[in-house]
């Protein structure tokens, strides 16, 4: 795990290989190659890779999911959801975003009830 600069913008990065057990939080956009089991609070973007897989619930602004997200996600603005890209829980979103091929197993809600970063139920 480690902070990178790309274009001039900080995020940080869960390598492939790498597992944090445990609650996460971010003031940058934060890309997971790695496992997270627990929750991620990230103030910008997450990005979910093909190899990255999240158990637990995720608040933040945008998201881009290729890999595996298995639990509750919270986006206050988009949710990208790519061809490889596999959901299996709930979503609560402004956007949504589903390229053919991708999967989703649970529920959704768009719009004005999507809850912002910032709370929490």
């Amino acid at each position: 795990m480690g902070n990178e600069k790309q274009g001039g913008m900080l995020f940080n990065a869960l390598t492939a290989g790498s597992k944090i057990v445990g609650n996460v939080s971010a003031d940058s956009d934060y890309r997971i190659d790695g496992l997270i089991e627990g929750d991620l609070q990230c103030t910008g973007k997450v990005v979910i890779g093909e190899a990255g897989r999240i158990k637990g619930t995720v608040n933040c602004q945008n998201a881009e999911i290729l890999g595996l997200m298995e639990g509750k996600i919270c986006c206050s603005q988009q949710l990208s959801l790519r061809s490889s890209g596999k959901i299996q829980g709930d979503v609560q979103t402004k956007t949504l975003i589903v390229e053919p091929g991708a999967l989703f197993n649970g529920t959704c809600s768009m719009g004005g009830n999507a809850v912002k970063p910032a709370e929490k139920r």
